[in-house]
């Protein structure tokens, strides 16, 4: 596996959220840098020595509700 890619969103009481497409890998952070170092963290956990992807990709979601 070369890349990951996950979908990062704001959460409602406040931070990020990101989850991986294709792995079960979930984390969350008060702020984006945080985020980062926590999306680093998590991936270099799940997988074993020289598993991991090279590249992470992470893909901001987000939804902006507005009134007819």
């Amino acid at each position: 596996m070369n890349e990951l890619f996950f979908l990062v969103e704001e959460a409602a009481e406040g931070g990020y959220s990101a989850r991986a497409l294709g792995q079960s890998i979930f984390t969350e952070a008060d702020s984006l840098s945080a985020l980062r170092d926590q999306v680093r963290d998590a991936v270099k956990c799940h997988f074993e020595d020289g598993q991991a992807p090279k590249i992470i990709r992470l893909h901001f979601v987000r939804e902006e509700v507005m009134a007819v």
